[in-house]
């Protein structure tokens, strides 16, 4: 299940990435409040994907590798938004680089989620 939830917040993470790179190109101060919002709620889901995450690895189901990713994900997340509390010109380019990175990191375990899941589905 925690694959599922983890997907669910790789459109907010895409979101905020075209929001920063969009505020790269006009320089518009509304473009990184909307990464900041959609990046609290990437984060609320990741989250909850991690902490599903921690119950399946206990009950052991799960991958800890999944979990490790998840936690990379929520670590780097979450400076990200602290980058992106600060003032809109500052956050450049870190912000954007950040959320690719980001990006990256939650599609990979949101893949790696999806592929365990998909195995014991099968057996």
């Amino acid at each position: 299940m925690h694959a599922v939830i983890a997907t669910s917040a790789l459109p907010l993470f895409l979101g905020a990435l075209l929001s920063d790179w969009a505020y790269s190109r006009s320089f518009q101060p509304q473009w990184i409040n909307f990464s900041s919002w959609l990046i609290a709620g990437a984060l609320v889901l990741t989250g909850v994907a991690m902490l599903w995450a921690l119950v399946e690895l206990l009950r052991r189901r799960g991958s800890l590798i999944s979990l490790l990713l998840l936690l990379a994900t929520f670590v780097l997340g979450f400076v990200n938004a602290l980058v992106h509390a600060r003032d809109g010109a500052a956050t450049m380019p870190t912000g954007l680089v950040l959320s690719a990175v980001v990006l990256v990191l939650a599609a990979v375990a949101a893949g790696v989620g999806l592929t365990a899941w998909c195995r014991r589905a099968a057996a």
